[in-house]
């Protein structure tokens, strides 16, 4: 499932919210064994990311006999339990907190990198395809939005166009870009995935304009019809801090982190969360599952389980 295209203006779509509430209850987990016998997973709060979630626990359970937890908590919690050794990893990473990342995996060398999920992500501002076909300005120049910001006005964002936000844990810095050019919108946070993804298909149903923080890999995409608006490109650290910022945002490969006793330990489970490796398209088809389809995960994962043998097959160690 790839993010629609409109000319020279689409790309490739951008990565990410979940059906279920970040809990940030890491603090309150015990440490794993770090071993065969229990493995603790950091699940963010985006779909995707409990559909990563889903088919590791159920490889892990049924094909290597190793018990698994789940455990809610977005990047700045995971990392600090991957470092206390109260998870053991987690599965996609969007390089979403720099300083963590710093300080656990190059200075204290407590987290340690898994490898490539295989899944591209990207986030940036889009509108819907309806709209971008009459007012292809716009779209190839984000400045030109100030000529239709009543076109996204409503009674939350007043004499202002309407911003949709993301949920308030996500990388982000739009409200710093409407701020730093003097755009005429309000930004207003989604407060969770599934809100957001409501209202958008909404608004979409409705053949009503809205401008949106929206991301890939993501479900949706194949269900909307969305032109990305082009932002002014992205630099490395051009968003620090951003309070300054004045760019769009980077294509990133997501990545695993593991806890670095538990990368070492040579456990099967280690190895296998080290060979996981799936595309953006595998994703996509289970979270629209758990999402759209509203399945349960483990059935969900279960079933992609059952059709892609030779995929995963390939992530069982083999010793």
């Amino acid at each position: 499932m790839r993010m629609k295209r409109i000319g020279t203006i689409g790309v490739a779509g951008a990565g990410i919210l979940g059906v279920l509430a970040l809990t940030g209850c890491a603090a309150d987990t015990k440490a794993s064994g770090g071993g065969d016998d229990k493995v603790v997973l950091a699940e963010p709060s985006w779909v995707g990311a409990t559909a990563n979630a889903a088919v590791v626990k159920k490889l892990l359970e049924d094909e290597l006999d190793v018990k698994v937890e789940a455990k809610q908590m977005d990047e700045p919690v995971a990392f600090d339990a991957l470092n206390s050794g109260k998870a053991d990893a987690i599965l996609e990473d969007w390089h979403g907190v720099p300083k963590k990342e710093k300080l656990y995996v190059e200075k204290k060398k407590t987290v340690v990198s898994g490898g490539d999920l295989g899944v591209v992500g990207h986030i940036g501002w889009f509108v819907p395809k309806y709209w971008a076909d009459k007012h292809p300005d716009a779209v190839k120049d984000f400045k030109k939005l100030n000529k239709y910001y009543k076109d996204f006005r409503t009674s939350e964002s007043g004499k202002l166009g309407h911003f949709i936000g993301a949920a308030p844990s996500y990388s982000q810095h739009d409200k710093e870009l409407i701020k730093n050019f003097d755009m005429k919108f309000k930004h207003i946070p989604s407060g969770a995935e599934a809100a957001q993804l409501k209202e958008l298909k909404r608004l979409y149903d409705a053949k009503k304009p809205f401008l949106t923080y929206w991301w890939e890999p993501q479900w949706m995409n194949e269900k909307i019809d969305m032109v990305e608006v082009k932002l002014p490109k992205h630099t490395p650290g051009c968003e620090v801090p951003a309070s300054k910022a004045k760019c769009g945002y980077e294509t990133n490969q997501l990545e695993k982190f593991l806890n670095a006793d538990f990368a070492k330990s040579n456990s099967k489970a280690a190895q296998f969360i080290k060979n996981f490796h799936w595309s953006t398209e595998d994703q996509n088809e289970v979270a629209g599952m758990i999402a759209g389809e509203k399945m349960d995960p483990e059935d969900a994962a279960a079933k992609w389980i059952k059709e892609n043998k030779s995929k995963w097959e390939k992530w069982i160690p083999k010793k």
